[in-house]
């Protein structure tokens, strides 16, 4: 091996180590009684605006935020006040970089959540585990987040590629689209959808023919569509998101491949379900970690939410709020808003509030949580607004997401 790549492996060994060692030794000065008293928490949603993920985060990421502190306060009565701060990082690593330094540095940030994109979360959890400031990814799903790149002070809270790709790739399959052909976003996030959804596919019994990549933010998808369709393939999987996901499968529709190929997103959300519509989003297996009309719970904190946004949450959103929610119980039973302490009780409690059934954080800093899938109805089923999914199957966390012997984490040990 060249010197200079040893030097990068030692460099970057020391890294991670030296980021543990902080958290560790944060654990021995909060043992010795010297955390400091909770006067006031500083919470930043750092999220995407104005860009391509906005419909999915945005400003319903905001609504979430203050749902979870106005929650809070009510249940609560905590003596701290609580402070909400928010910004758009236009789904860009470096913006995101900036204004998380800023809020740490400038304003005493606590804790920062949302973070969507997978190169913004990478970003944004490095600066949290320099600066030893929890950051409580909600909106971001590559598996290496609670693997290879986990962080002690990074969470991975919604979701991640495995439990959704996998699971729908697998329904799919085993619903007789056998043979498969990807269209996929040329980034991290897009690759980790058509890996896991491989690995559903293979487990069903079904092969892919083939694969094509697309860059972010695509207009026009005539080509990959085309070449998908040449192939033969009886499924067309889309790893991508946000309107990348509503450009290709509307176009795949107008191509007349609606009917004949199984298309199918491995991440969509219910807000890209209404942007196509039911006529053409019909049929679609879909897997998420929330849906609006599971229960009287879910229901009545969905309708709150629709009062303010005038669309239904994603499960991003719905994460958000829960993960807000349940990090300021532990900053009220930690007594304290240092990092360490109240990372403890974050483990230690129960995550159960209205949004999610009872689950907890796993060694790797992943939330261990039940996964639903579901199909998406004809308009005729549909009798109300936002009436979009039948339930098919809750899928157990322990079998939605990978075992923990398959982590990479430094935090899991083996």
């Amino acid at each position: 091996m060249p010197f200079a790549k040893r030097l990068r492996g030692a460099v970057s060994r020391l890294a991670v180590a030296a980021a543990f060692s902080a958290v560790a030794s944060a654990t021995v000065v909060s043992a010795a009684g010297a955390e400091t008293p909770v006067k006031e928490v500083k919470i930043g949603v750092l999220t995407d605006m104005s860009s391509i993920y906005s419909d999915l985060v945005g400003p319903g990421s905001v609504v979430a935020a203050q749902m979870a502190i106005d929650d809070f306060i009510a249940a609560e009565k905590p003596a701290f006040k609580i402070s909400l701060l928010s910004a758009d990082h236009t789904s860009k690593a470096d913006v995101a970089s900036s204004i998380a330094r800023k809020w740490i540095d400038e304003q005493g940030v606590n804790v920062l959540t949302d973070v969507a994109g997978a190169s913004v979360t990478l970003a944004v959890s490095n600066i949290g585990a320099e600066k030893n400031r929890l950051v409580l990814a909600t909106a971001s799903g590559q598996n290496s987040l609670s693997s290879e790149d986990c962080k002690p002070t990074t969470l991975h809270w919604s979701y991640n590629t495995r439990a959704v790709a996998a699971t729908t790739a697998k329904a799919v399959t085993m619903d007789g689209a056998k043979d498969w052909y990807f269209v996929t976003a040329d980034y991290a996030g897009g690759r980790s959808l058509e890996e896991d959804a491989t690995k559903g596919i293979l487990a069903a019994g079904g092969k892919v023919l083939g694969s094509v990549k697309h860059p972010f933010n695509n207009a026009d998808f005539s080509s990959q569509i085309l070449m998908g369709q040449s192939s033969g393939a009886k499924a067309i999987g889309f790893g991508n998101s946000g309107p990348d996901t509503i450009n290709a499968v509307k176009q795949a529709n107008e191509y007349g491949l609606n009917g004949s190929v199984a298309l199918t997103p491995l991440l969509p959300m219910i807000t890209d379900i209404d942007a196509m519509g039911l006529d053409m989003a019909k049929g679609m297996y879909v897997t998420e970690s929330f849906y609006w009309d599971l229960n009287d719970q879910t229901r009545a904190w969905s309708k709150r939410f629709f009062d303010q946004r005038r669309k239904m949450p994603t499960m991003v959103q719905a994460g958000l709020y829960s993960a807000v929610n349940h990090y300021l119980k532990a900053v009220k039973a930690a007594g304290t808003t240092d990092t360490a302490p109240v990372l403890a009780a974050m483990k230690d409690m129960t995550i159960s509030d209205a949004v999610t059934k009872p689950s907890h954080l796993r060694a790797d800093n992943i939330v261990l949580r039940d996964m639903y899938l579901f199909k998406v109805k004809t308009p005729s089923d549909s009798k109300y607004p936002w009436d979009y999914y039948t339930l098919l199957k809750t899928i157990p966390g322990e079998e939605a997401f990978a075992p923990l012997s398959e982590s990479k984490c430094p935090l899991v040990k083996k």
